[in-house]
């Protein structure tokens, strides 16, 4: 897959730009899913900020960037209706649009559904995470960021090599010297990055794209 890893979203005219590149077509082109399944998983979200996210509501630096369609992939209703109903909407879709939330909650329905086994056979499908859709993808995400409490760990799909701090100053507990104290212990490669900031990861090479503020911890 094609991996657009972001703290806040599609935020700026530089991540903007990235994501055009990595569909290969305009945006206004492309067919999107929303995965908003994280949100459940985390204290802070909810119906309302569900409904926010696959609604495209102007806040939504994601779903509400004028896709040619927009539809809802809830990975927790996938093992109740049968793999032969749902690959097929996600092999018809251009991009996955997967939100914050509890990226523990989210690895364990992934895996439950389905998708996180689908995936490899998907090498032309764009991921774009925002938040715990982004740390999704790492190998851990660290215990500072658990909140789901039936998460055994905080481990996670370890699709890329690295861990991801986001929303970097955002927060009065995200600051770099927590972010510090965070990569300390993560014992891997790892970037902390703002609302401004994106990776970018195909066929293993790893790019940021940011108009704020980021930092790599490790070689």
């Amino acid at each position: 897959m094609k991996l657009r890893l972001t703290s806040g979203g599609v935020t700026n005219p530089s991540i903007h730009a990235a994501l055009v590149q990595l569909l290969g077509k305009p945006v206004a082109e492309c067919h999107a899913l929303c995965i908003p399944t994280a949100q459940w998983g985390h204290p802070m979200c909810g119906p309302k900020s569900v409904r926010g996210f696959v609604a495209a509501e102007p806040e939504w630096h994601l779903s509400g960037l004028g896709w040619a369609s927009l539809g809802v992939l809830e990975l927790t209703a996938l093992p109740t209706i049968g793999a032969e109903r749902w690959i097929p909407w996600v092999r018809e879709a251009d991009v996955l649009l997967v939100d914050g939330g509890d990226a523990t909650y989210l690895c364990h329905w992934m895996r439950e559904s389905g998708l996180a086994d689908l995936l490899p056979s998907l090498p032309d499908m764009v991921w774009v995470g925002v938040s715990a859709g982004s740390m999704v993808m790492t190998p851990r995400i660290g215990t500072y960021f658990v909140e789901w409490p039936s998460a055994p760990d905080d481990r996670t799909l370890g699709v890329v090599d690295f861990s991801i701090f986001p929303h970097l100053d955002a927060f009065p507990t995200n600051t770099l010297a927590d972010a510090e104290r965070w990569a300390a212990e993560i014992g891997v490669p790892a970037y902390a990055i703002d609302e401004q900031t994106a990776i970018k990861v195909v066929d293993g090479s790893v790019e940021v794209v940011s108009e704020g503020q980021w930092k790599k911890f490790g070689s």
